[in-house]
């Protein structure tokens, strides 16, 4: 059984320095060109910042805004269309095919299998992952059952209702949402949980969603290469329960050893992953309240604790005054971000300046020319509880 902390293990701070030795396989090439294909599809911004590398004394720094992915705002979008094309098109017994223009075609064929003409997808979410599940059923013409924990902004809770999503709200954290939508899908007729979290027994549908990240570091690489600026030096990834993280993992420990540092963000009030790399093992704590509320998990994925438990170089934990601040910086050099997409320009802050910043330095290797890409998750739009509560 995963052990329970109540609280986060001092310090909030860990490094691997094994971490860029480690490899293992890249994530199937045919995602791209999935997305590639989706109406609307465009890569999202990577946005240089000058004035954010002088304040680090680094060379160069580096935003990527996904205030804006297919629509919606907030990165998510990329890992559900990829999971929802799969499953359905495995339910419908179609081959798998590249493009949503495709998919939108047989909508009428997936559900004429099913008795009342429909698939329910059900997940669970902080806000965002179920968004873009409900958005994507919507477009598919299938049902969505979401489950949303206590702390969700109302704003956000209503963003999915809009997609024609049944929403329930539970009185729990993000564990508990969990629980109750896995639950729901035994009782529902021709029901499929789509989650971005594994566990013993659930890994398939978490990993497709992981291998639809991929997309998102692709879209870096092209975008650097642009600008003459090579490989990052480091990537800092805001960390929920670690898929986006082990997308990341994934991307970059499957290149040459000596390729990124990977550095994982969470909320202080819910750092379930640097507690489980503190103890070595997969850890839940006990989460609190937090304007980070789509980094508000409390258990790594199965699925994710391997990939970073041996490929990221470090990992860190922010309060929500210091999401705050980096949310306000980065609106004010235009990169609209919510607090978990501003997390990682605070997570990069604490481990660069302040007392030990020189060891935290040279165990991510940084020099005053690296280059660093920090990942900005969600919009504004996406979670309006900075705007309402700033610090």
């Amino acid at each position: 059984m995963t052990e329970t902390l109540t609280s986060l293990p001092a310090p909030a701070w860990f490094a691997h320095p094994g971490a860029r030795t480690w490899t293992c396989p890249p994530a199937p090439s045919e995602v791209h060109g999935f997305h590639a294909s989706l109406p609307g599809y465009a890569p999202t911004p990577l946005t240089e910042l000058p004035s954010l590398a002088a304040e680090l004394k680094v060379g160069r720094v580096f935003v990527k805004d996904e205030s804006c992915r297919l629509g919606l705002p907030a990165f998510k979008a990329l890992g559900a269309s990829w999971a929802v094309h799969r499953t359905l098109a495995e339910r419908s017994g179609l081959a798998e095919r590249s493009g949503i223009a495709e998919r939108l075609g047989i909508a009428d064929r997936v559900g004429s299998q099913e008795a009342d003409g429909s698939v329910t997808l059900i997940t669970a979410t902080d806000g965002n992952h179920g968004r873009a599940v409900a958005r994507m059923a919507r477009l598919l013409g299938q049902r969505a059952h979401v489950f949303v924990p206590e702390g969700v902004h109302p704003d956000a809770t209503a963003a999915i209702a809009a997609e024609e999503a049944r929403v329930t709200e539970v009185a729990g954290n993000y564990d508990e949402a969990v629980r109750q939508a896995a639950d729901a899908v035994a009782a529902t007729p021709a029901a499929v949980l789509i989650q971005d979290t594994a566990w013993p027994g659930y890994e398939r549908i978490p990993g497709w969603i992981v291998e639809g990240y991929a997309t998102l570091f692709a879209e870096i690489d092209t975008q650097l290469a642009a600008v003459d600026a090579g490989l990052p030096d480091l990537v800092a990834v805001p960390v929920g329960v670690g898929s986006l993280a082990q997308a990341a993992v994934t991307h970059y420990r499957s290149r040459p050893a000596g390729a990124a540092a990977l550095l994982s963000v969470e909320p202080d009030s819910a750092a379930g992953v640097l507690a489980s790399l503190t103890r070595q093992a997969p850890v839940t704590v006990t989460t609190g309240v937090t304007t980070m509320t789509g980094l508000n998990c409390g258990t790594p994925s199965t699925l994710a604790w391997p990939y970073l438990r041996d490929g990221l170089d470090a990992a860190i934990a922010v309060t929500d005054a210091d999401s705050a601040r980096a949310a306000d910086d980065l609106a004010a050099l235009g990169v609209p971000s919510g607090p978990c997409g501003a997390a990682s320009l605070a997570g990069v802050r604490a481990a660069l300046t302040g007392d030990g910043a020189a060891a935290r330095r040279t165990a991510l290797a940084l020099g005053p020319d690296s280059t660093l890409v920090l990942l900005s998750t969600e919009g504004t739009a996406a979670n309006p509880h900075h705007m309402a509560n700033p610090s």
